[in-house]
């Protein structure tokens, strides 16, 4: 709205009074409103499920099978009580082992040597059975041990011992059974696990001049391979008879070497 204003002339009379007049001026009113934008609605935010994960497999077992026991001696009438042997007859439960011309016994040496293999594939990843738990005790019998890897769900099974034979004779080897008691396919990583074996340990012993050919033996007598159903050897690491080769197993260096070639041999076959 406009207001009219009355003006008086400089020392004049005042003008007759205008007629009102009444100006009106039309009020603009700006209606421009912004165009309104609708609303923007994010995409919803999409998170990615996580990727499914392979569960780890599981360690594998093995079963270490120290020959004999430090008791077995004091016991005939429990070593000697008839088990089976895996053939439908029978054989005495245990025996009390070998030893070298120092007196060092075989069930010591296969005690110590299973327990440094123990540790090394523990390290590695793998779990390991023993078939005894000391030095100390009286058996247990070859059938209970030989049924012992597929009790556990064992990949392989290796029994440590030291032969006995003639002072002139010397070296390792690997004993398998005749039978193939777990069928052909046990047959077939039996004989893997044997070869593994061999190949380890000539690292540190040569392979037997008195038995088997190139280290490794079959053999359908022992019970404790022949009621195995998983991969299964002996291992005669050397003769406690032979100067050389009690020497090498008698000392601790050469236990831990033979160890070490047992838990290599074991690995190789495990694929670890």
């Amino acid at each position: 709205m406009t207001t009219a204003l009355l003006l008086a002339g400089c020392g004049g009379d005042p003008s007759p009074a205008a007629a009102p007049s009444t100006t009106t001026t039309a009020r603009t009113t700006s209606s421009a409103v912004p165009p309104t934008t609708p609303p923007t609605t994010p995409p919803p935010t999409t998170t990615e499920p996580p990727a499914p994960t392979t569960p780890a497999a599981p360690a594998p077992v093995v079963v270490l099978d120290p020959g004999h026991n430090g008791g077995n001696a004091a016991a005939p009438g429990v070593i000697g009580a008839p088990v089976p042997d895996g053939t439908g007859g029978t054989k005495p439960c245990n025996t009390t082992g070998t030893s070298t011309d120092a007196g060092y016994a075989e069930h010591a040496f296969t005690w110590d040597t299973a327990l440094r293999v123990r540790d090394l594939l523990v390290a590695a990843g793998v779990q390991v059975v023993l078939t005894r738990d000391d030095d100390t005790g009286v058996g247990p019998c070859v059938d209970v041990r030989g049924q012992l890897g597929a009790q556990v769900g064992a990949a392989a099974f290796v029994g440590i011992h030291g032969d006995g034979a003639a002072a002139g004779s010397r070296g390792f080897h690997v004993i398998t059974s005749s039978l193939d008691p777990g069928g052909a396919d046990v047959a077939a990583g039996t004989q893997s696990l044997a070869v593994d074996l061999r190949d380890a340990l000539t690292a540190v012993e040569p392979v037997s001049d008195y038995l088997g050919t190139d280290g490794l033996d079959v053999r359908g007598d022992l019970a404790g391979l022949n009621l195995n159903t998983v991969p299964a050897v002996y291992v005669e690491c050397g003769n406690m008879r032979n100067a050389a080769d009690a020497a090498l197993m008698s000392g601790e260096a050469g236990r831990q070497a033979l160890a070490q070639q047992l838990a290599a041999g074991v690995l190789t076959f495990l694929g670890r």
